[in-house]
């Protein structure tokens, strides 16, 4: 896409930000109610009818933009936006047909846009690790992200639930109030490499829950690995062609009160069934870059995940306030994972000021490491191709360590429009040391319709 039209369509986009917000605040309708859930208000009372008789649909938008402040591999300045489309049904299947205890969904999603993180803050040999627009990826198409039904069984200790779905809805779950991608949602699925396929790819899949107590449960999953799902044009795919095998994820999930204040604690452990190839040896044990065999094929992949959310303290007595701590950990298979290491922590503020008690202020930082087997290969590879020079086109990239940190403030416009600008900043962009530490200015829109 030409310069010019992406920032006409960034334009059109902020101008229309800009419009929703004037609308809301101009207008005691319904439809534009600052009070409501929904920008398009309750429909005359007909919206929450449909819920009470067990039909919740849900539509919703997010866009991004990301424009390169400073550094990156390339500094010649433009901003570049990726957005999100969402539209779905949550049904509630007692009150539609009495089925007891039981809920499915449907989910779609489109993906459009661009991303600033490819070719500006990356070099584009390499990449960069994370994602300054966190929307961004798995194609410009339609897909179904979520087809399922629930059940509960036992007073609701057993919760079984059924199939197309990521795993990361159930299994290291975690919020998206940020717009780096390695501040937001599932973070096994970002390093997992090739595996565990994170929103809005689904998956035919089985997710069983038991609940140990109020506060403390156990699950396993069982989810098709179909990289051909990944293919463009293959968003509806049902059919099980293209298997390699099933990713197994297990968790541990506590939800305590410490001092009154809500806390989630997750650990957990997955391993695929599907082959996967060694990062660096060849079939005889060899260097593979040096010897131009083929990389040695393990059995399996595994790694583990540690997830910790605390609100540390209350605002004069509104727990709806106060400060919030988040960290992330997740390990991975050395012999066969890109990435080895994570780990990230998070501050948010909830209704910083009495005169905006709805917003919240974020900051965090995150460490993305690669496997030294990877950094090996590269060396090897650009020994037996003779160059040393990182500007020759042939030279393999070294990648070792990414940092990325973000600030942001979210403006709650509405209760249907969250604004939320940010700085990032990214050292080593794709932990490549050649690359200039990039500074990057974000700007994250969240509606729901």
């Amino acid at each position: 896409m030409k310069k010019k039209h992406v920032n006409a369509r960034l334009i059109c986009q902020v101008s229309a930000a800009a419009a929703l917000v004037l609308a809301g605040n101009a207008m005691a309708a319904d439809a534009f109610s600052s009070d409501s859930k929904w920008m398009t208000g309750d429909w005359g009372g007909e919206r929450t009818k449909l819920i009470e008789q067990g039909i919740d649909i849900k539509a919703d938008y997010v866009g991004e933009v990301g424009g390169n402040l400073n550094g990156g591999y390339n500094d010649d300045k433009t901003a570049r936006y990726a957005d999100q489309f969402g539209l779905g049904v949550a049904l509630d299947l007692q009150k539609l047909w009495g089925w007891d205890n039981t809920q499915a969904k449907i989910q779609l999603t489109n993906r459009n846009g661009y991303n600033i993180s490819n070719d500006r803050v990356g070099d584009p040999r390499a990449g960069t690790l994370s994602s300054s627009q966190e929307v961004y990826g798995r194609g410009h198409m339609v897909r179904l992200t979520q087809l399922w039904i629930q059940h509960q069984f036992f007073d609701n200790k057993l919760d079984v639930k059924a199939g197309y779905f990521g795993e990361g809805e159930d299994f290291n779950t975690f919020p998206c109030d940020f717009q780096n991608l390695a501040f937001c949602g599932s973070q096994v699925g970002n390093w997992a490499t090739n595996i565990w396929y994170n929103w809005p790819v689904s998956q035919a899949a089985i997710r069983v829950k038991y609940n140990i107590n109020d506060e403390l449960y156990a699950q396993i999953g069982a989810y098709n690995q179909n990289p051909s799902q990944l293919e463009h044009g293959n968003g509806f795919k049902l059919s099980g062609s293209g298997t390699k095998g099933t990713v197994l994820p297990v968790e541990l999930v506590w939800s305590p009160k410490v001092n009154s204040l809500p806390g989630e604690y997750r650990v957990g452990y997955y391993k695929s069934t599907a082959d996967a190839d060694d990062v660096r040896e060849d079939v005889n044990g060899f260097d593979a870059a040096t010897t131009g065999d083929a990389y040695k094929t393990h059995s399996s992949k595994h790694g583990y995940w540690f997830v910790a959310q605390q609100q540390l303290t209350s605002h004069n007595g509104d727990a709806t306030r106060g400060l919030n701590i988040a960290a992330n950990a997740t390990f991975h298979d050395k012999d066969t994972n890109f990435i080895d290491n994570y780990q990230s922590v998070m501050f948010v503020y909830k209704g910083p000021f009495d005169a905006r008690p709805k917003d919240d202020v974020g900051i965090g930082a995150a460490r993305i490491h690669v496997n030294d087997d990877v950094k090996k290969n590269a060396e090897f590879l650009n020994a037996s191709n003779g160059v040393s020079d990182y500007d020759n086109p042939v030279f393999s990239p070294i990648r070792e360590t990414e940092y990325n940190y973000e600030i942001n403030y979210g403006f709650h416009v509405t209760n249907w429009l969250t604004v939320r600008p940010n700085l990032q900043y990214i050292t080593h962009p794709g932990g490549v040391d050649e690359v200039d530490n990039a500074l990057v200015a974000g700007l994250k829109i969240q509606s729901t319709f």
